[in-house]
């Protein structure tokens, strides 16, 4: 992975190119890692798997982590690998909380897409529960996107604009809440996981 002067000319090539689209790096415990503009994030990431030279164009990981009591609350983490190098980058990219002062958000949460299918691709999700933090989804870009978007969505209610089908995944599509959130309230009630008898061929 880039050491920390090589992430500083990373993030200095993008900003030629999409200026304030990398708002600082980090590069912690060897973890190389730009920190990016959430509303200029497929910019960042369309840059590193395109550009020549870099091609990070494997997303070996995404998911999500909640840093309550700090704000910005969450962040989106874009695991992207270079596979000729071997050599691994972090996109990070953070998210305020819209949750209404008073606990965890435990509303009407079981789909964003009003239909109860799936929302046509390219169009932003229509129907979730508002206050939910938003951020682009990827699925165009990297295709290994599509689940690991639906499970943040799932666990943290984190809404990806452009998903083709964001429901939940794991949970039942009547669950109610966020069950990753730090504030969750923890214990009590069995779960039953989503069972599905479709086919795939």
């Amino acid at each position: 992975m880039p050491d920390a002067p090589g992430l500083e000319l990373i993030r200095g090539e993008i900003d030629r190119d999409h200026p304030g689209a990398v708002l600082a790096t980090s590069y912690d415990r060897a973890q190389a890692a730009l920190i990016a503009d959430p509303a200029q994030i497929l910019d960042v990431l369309d840059w590193l798997k395109e550009q020549p030279g870099h091609r990070y164009d494997f997303l070996s990981s995404l998911h999500a982590a909640d840093y309550l009591p700090n704000q910005p609350r969450f962040g989106v983490h874009y695991e992207l690998i270079n596979r000729d190098r071997v050599e691994r980058i972090r996109v990070k990219a953070m998210l305020e909380d819209a949750t209404p002062a008073g606990g965890a958000d435990l509303g009407d949460h079981h789909s964003p897409n009003a239909s109860g299918g799936g929302a046509k691709s390219g169009s932003g999700p229509a129907g979730h529960a508002p206050g939910l933090p938003e951020i682009d989804s990827c699925v165009e870009l990297f295709p290994t996107a599509n689940a690991q978007e639906r499970e943040v969505f799932d666990f943290f209610g984190i809404v990806f604009r452009g998903h083709p089908n964001l429901t939940r995944i794991l949970l039942p599509d009547d669950y109610v809440g966020w069950p990753q959130r730090r504030d969750f309230p923890v214990g009590g009630e069995p779960v039953t996981f989503t069972y599905s008898e479709q086919r795939y061929d």
